[in-house]
């Protein structure tokens, strides 16, 4: 039996006949497989290196260490997880700088007008470490995660106002984070090899000062139910989080968090993995395993942020790999959507749409130079599905 026959039989779960590959997505709704992208084929690469369909173009916004264009705004180093905000009168890209404090760690604000013209740009996060991804909240804040032991969840006022330290939400390794008004939760990745999945059940919604923090209990398999526990000690000392609650489901390095209707969906950068988690049902299981794809090579590797459109696509940015955004469809075909040329020592960070969807934001943290200090921050336009 070789590795994908054994893990199929896997993902199935102990006890359950292995159904023959073919029979999968109808059993099972079958990881996400190799498919000709809505959009068609990527065309060659522009004047930026970057490859996309046909009627889609690519434009900089702005570069690490240089002023955003029209702006005397010097762009943050390392440009990580990002949102984008609206504004009323436009919108306001923000991104995460995932560098040192004294490096100039925190988060940035590009805002921009209704035609998508820069009309500012300023800080609105400093002092902090390694701020890799985050989340958008309902009520317009951005939640930037620090990624490093003990991190913090701080709460950003790309609209106005100074950031809050949000304690309660955990210390631990944070990565993302993906609010749910249904059922009025926020949930929470962790970047370890033994990280766990998370959600933050603020006492009032809309105020994330106090709360409980649960973590995701589940067997060991792909697939099944799930049940939530309390973390006894969010602060994580002195034990870490992810070690405080036995039967907590192990993911490992969980990085981005997405969620839309009534699901929520997370990637684990160590196995490759998107996880799919229905949470009307109460179940959860794999949306893409890059030793499930058949036939073919898998298109998506070093899964990293995620980001959904007004459609149902999930596009995944790749930390290496071969610098794309892959697509996957509500039907669950994968594709490349875009890919990045000449940068293969960096990776494609915070991927967000404008409010009318007809805009993509994304960065590439390291560039051209394989610096941090070489970071490009762009935006692609053209005809999204809506």
């Amino acid at each position: 039996m070789d590795r994908r026959t054994m893990l199929r039989a896997t993902v199935v779960g102990a006890g359950a006949v292995a159904l023959p590959f073919t029979a999968w997505s109808a059993a099972y709704g079958a990881p996400a497989q190799n498919a000709t992208g809505p959009y068609g084929p990527l065309q060659a690469a522009d004047a930026r290196g970057i490859q996309l369909p046909a009627g889609f173009t690519s434009a900089v916004v702005a570069r690490s260490r240089q002023a955003v264009p029209g702006t005397s705004y010097v762009w943050h180093d390392a440009p990580d997880g990002g949102a984008v905000i609206p504004n009323g009168s436009g919108w306001i890209y923000v991104s995460n700088s995932e560098v040192s404090s004294s490096a100039g760690g925190g988060a940035s604000r590009i805002v921009f007008n209704s035609s998508g013209v820069v009309t500012g740009a300023s800080r609105i996060l400093g002092g902090t470490n390694q701020n890799c991804a985050g989340g958008k909240t309902p009520w317009n804040t951005w939640l930037s995660c620090e990624e490093v032991s003990l991190g913090r969840v701080y709460e950003t006022y790309p609209l106005g106002g100074s950031a809050v330290v949000r304690p309660a939400m955990g210390r631990f390794k944070h990565e993302a984070a993906a609010a749910d008004p249904v059922r009025k939760v926020v949930y929470l990745t962790e970047d370890e090899p033994d990280g766990k999945f998370y959600r933050f059940v603020p006492t009032v919604w809309g105020d994330l000062s106090a709360g409980v923090l649960q973590v995701f209990v589940a067997g060991s398999g792909t697939s099944g139910t799930f049940t939530w526990a309390n973390v006894p000690d969010p602060d994580g000392s002195p034990t870490v989080t992810r070690s405080q609650v036995s039967g907590a489901k192990t993911f490992n390095g969980g990085e981005g968090c997405h969620y839309a209707d009534n699901t929520v969906w997370f990637t684990t950068k160590g196995d490759n993995r998107v996880w799919q988690v229905n949470l009307a049902a109460g179940t959860y299981e794999l949306a893409y395993d890059d030793n499930l794809v058949s036939p073919g090579t898998a298109p998506l590797s070093g899964v990293d942020n995620v980001t959904g459109s007004s459609y149902g696509d999930l596009y995944i940015a790749e930390d290496g790999g071969n610098m794309e955004i892959c697509l996957i469809t509500p039907d669950d075909k994968i594709s490349p959507f875009l890919r990045i040329t000449g940068q293969s020592s960096s990776e494609i960070t915070g991927p967000a749409f404008t409010p009318a969807g007809d805009r993509l934001y994304f960065s590439s943290q390291r560039g051209t130079t394989g610096s941090s200090s070489g970071g490009i921050t762009y935006c692609v336009t053209g005809p999204f599905r809506r």
